[in-house]
């Protein structure tokens, strides 16, 4: 909800308590002496504060004012929310290596990031990739942070690919 400040001659006060740009106290006076004072600093005079007695007017570069703080409240996406961690399993990959790369995941996943899980086939193992998805199915099952799948087991180019995500369901019910 954006919220209209009065600049210049839309304030219709006849007495405001002025703050110069550098943040000083110039105290109440007059409309006409603080649009005045703004004039000869070529800045403009902005009421930031309406419901006191005397409204409160700040000398200040109005459009200035505005991009900051439209690009405060905007503020972009944080990095960590977009980025998705990749953990790469190979079609050979031994129990121990599968039950480390487990444990990278369980870790991501209780930071609230979304992991995306490849399994790679190389070469003849591209022949047998029904076993390929067996092996990223029961990978999963190693994975002991409750999670959800986002987008289930699809091919990739090398081979099988999934996104899970934490599950903020079971997480709550869990430390109930």
């Amino acid at each position: 909800m954006q919220k209209h400040l009065r600049i210049n001659n839309q304030i219709r006060i006849p007495e405001v308590q002025v703050v110069d740009d550098a943040g000083n106290q110039l105290g109440a006076m007059p409309i006409f002496d603080a649009l005045r004072l703004a004039k000869e600093k070529n800045l403009d005079l902005v009421e930031v504060g309406p419901q006191m007695k005397p409204p409160i007017a700040k000398i200040m570069d109005y459009g200035k004012y505005m991009y900051r703080k439209e690009r405060r409240e905007k503020g972009g996406p944080k990095q960590k929310d977009q980025e998705i961690k990749t953990v790469r399993v190979g079609f050979k990959t031994g129990q121990h290596d599968l039950k480390f790369k487990s444990e990278q995941i369980d870790k991501f996943l209780k930071e609230g990031r979304q992991v995306r899980i490849e399994l790679t086939l190389r070469g003849r193992e591209k022949a047998v990739a029904h076993m390929g998805k067996e092996k990223l199915e029961n990978f999963l099952k190693l994975i002991s942070e409750p999670h959800v799948i986002q987008n289930p087991a699809s091919r990739s180019p090398y081979g099988w690919l999934i996104i899970i995500r934490k599950d903020i369901k079971k997480h709550d019910q869990q430390n109930q």
